[in-house]
């Protein structure tokens, strides 16, 4: 991702810097917190400033937004203090000063489930609109009035996941776990749901995130339990490891794998990283390809101008962070004032066009404002599969080819 000679944050640091030079004078504040160093994820943070800086170019090249206005960003780093005081404290420490200091009118960037509850809270506090996306099921479940998503949850993927397992007839479920946030979160979901609506039965391992290498074990007693589908359930760095030592104690390729998260989106890194290992993988995914007949001339603009600025495809983090500035821009332009409380208005009445079309965020009996995507499950079929020939298998009616079992493969 870029040059072997700057790093993550230099790269994001950049991309905002190259958006506030032409902001010009009263422009519009926008804030992002997100992971930029380790412990966290700075992949993901130089990704969604990617999508941030591409969806304030768009907005400047259609107008600007409340008479010709243009976006600036205030970025923190939400890791900064995370190695003295812990995750937690530290993102709500960034997101304080954006929300009480900075004068910002809206929110973004939240990518680690551990660390989104403590931001919501002070931007709930202070009455200030945040976009959230990242998986969390809970987070808009809590019906707060300044929290929006258009991403999906753990709770949307998991009947993609196991009712596409159910109708193949996968009964016994063997699952490995990391025990953060996100990996808990999805095992208990997944659990849940497939022994309750599936009759499904789970064997199940967590292992501690930080600080587990070896996997083999608990792999061997998985293949042991013979069970139909294996469930890679680990996160960054972790989930390679593990595709490549359940190779090593013979759990695969002989039963099917699908993992929690897209990592194999990023198609270059998963085939290097997992050698032919990965052919079979399963994956849930939204519907956006280049290929995906459904994208809008929003989708287009934002896939061409990506590809001709970084030269890859955009993963879906950068889309909707660009989705959620243009979003912000056009509630913006419309709202009685550019205060907070005349956003949260218009961002709650107003339809906004996006990648996939039309977009309302709805007060809804379950969740408020949580407008995900239509969901699919990916398989690559065959090694060195690219991202956009991956097959679609489920459900039926989307499917693009039928699914690859072990044997087939």
């Amino acid at each position: 991702m870029g040059s072997a000679q700057t790093t993550h944050e230099e790269r994001a640091r950049s991309n905002i810097e190259q958006v506030n030079k032409q902001a010009g004078a009263n422009p519009v504040r926008i804030g992002i917190v997100t992971p930029l160093n380790e412990p966290g994820d700075p992949t993901a943070g130089e990704l969604v400033t990617r999508g941030a800086f591409l969806g304030a170019e768009y907005v400047r090249e259609h107008g600007g937004t409340r008479g010709g206005r243009q976006i600036e960003f205030v970025l923190y780093d939400d890791q900064a203090t995370a190695a003295q005081e812990g995750m937690a404290r530290s993102s709500a420490a960034q997101m304080t000063k954006l929300a009480l200091v900075d004068g910002v009118v809206a929110a973004m960037g939240q990518w680690h489930l551990r660390t989104t509850p403590w931001v919501v809270d002070v931007a709930s506090r202070y009455n200030l609109p945040i976009f959230v996306e990242n998986g969390h099921s809970l987070i808009t479940a809590q019906k707060r009035r300044n929290v929006f998503r258009s991403y999906f949850s753990i709770a949307d993927r998991v009947p993609v996941m196991l009712d596409f397992a159910a109708s193949q007839g996968m009964r016994r479920i063997g699952l490995l776990a990391a025990d953060t946030v996100f990996g808990a979160q999805m095992a208990d979901t997944l659990v849940e749901y497939g022994t309750q609506r599936h009759g499904m039965e789970f064997l199940r391992f967590d292992f501690p995130q930080d600080d587990t290498v070896d996997f083999r074990h608990e792999l061997r007693a998985i293949k042991d339990f013979k069970p139909d589908l294996f469930i890679n359930g680990a996160v960054i760095k972790t989930n390679y490891m593990i595709v490549e030592q359940a190779a090593e104690v013979g759990l695969r390729p002989g039963i099917p794998m699908m993992v929690t998260f897209g990592f194999p989106l990023r198609s270059d890194d998963f085939w290097q990283l997992s050698g032919e290992n990965g052919v079979g993988t399963m994956w849930p995914a939204m519907r956006y390809r280049p290929s995906w007949e459904g994208l809008t001339d929003i989708g287009r603009w934002f896939i061409d101008r990506y590809v001709e600025r970084y030269g890859a495809f955009p993963p879906d983090t950068a889309l909707t962070h660009f989705t959620d500035v243009t979003i912000i821009a056009a509630a913006l332009d419309a709202a009685r004032s550019d205060s907070r409380e005349d956003l949260l208005d218009a961002l709650e009445t107003m339809e906004f066009p996006t990648w996939r079309g039309p977009l309302r965020f709805e007060r809804g009996p379950a969740h408020w404002h949580h407008n995900a995507p239509e969901l699919a499950l990916l398989q690559y079929q065959k090694y060195q599969q690219s991202f956009d020939d991956s097959a679609i298998i489920y459900p039926p009616q989307t499917a693009t080819a039928a699914y690859l079992p072990p044997s087939a493969a």
